[in-house]
């Protein structure tokens, strides 16, 4: 996935192949914002542009931007994940919730 940050904004870069343009689509919001663009300074001004639009339209509607995530959710894996998760969590004296948040930590931060 392709991923443009402006401003602590991120958007999801994708080619549209009907417009012969790239799509942008800032994420994390309430509502939606996409832009387009050809190359990758378009993209970044036309960004700012969307991202400026909708945050002037939230703003006159007294809405927040951005969605609020509780910090939970479930996942279901098959048992022999479940069990290695458990395994290397007791291996490395951690929870199983404190070991799945590093190792996801570990990897949107590479």
């Amino acid at each position: 996935m392709n991923i443009l940050e402006v401003d602590g904004y991120k958007a999801k870069i994708e080619y549209d192949a009907d417009s012969d343009q790239f799509r942008g689509e800032i994420l994390g919001l309430n509502g939606s914002a996409d832009f387009y663009g050809k190359s990758l300074a378009t993209l970044r001004k036309e960004f700012k542009k969307s991202l400026k639009v909708y945050l002037e339209v939230c703003e006159e509607k007294g809405i927040s931007p951005t969605k609020e995530y509780s910090g939970k959710f479930n996942l279901r894996v098959p048992p022999g994940l479940h069990s290695e998760i458990a395994a290397r969590a007791t291996g490395e004296n951690k929870s199983i919730n404190q070991w799945v948040v590093e190792t996801l930590k570990n990897s949107v931060s590479s």
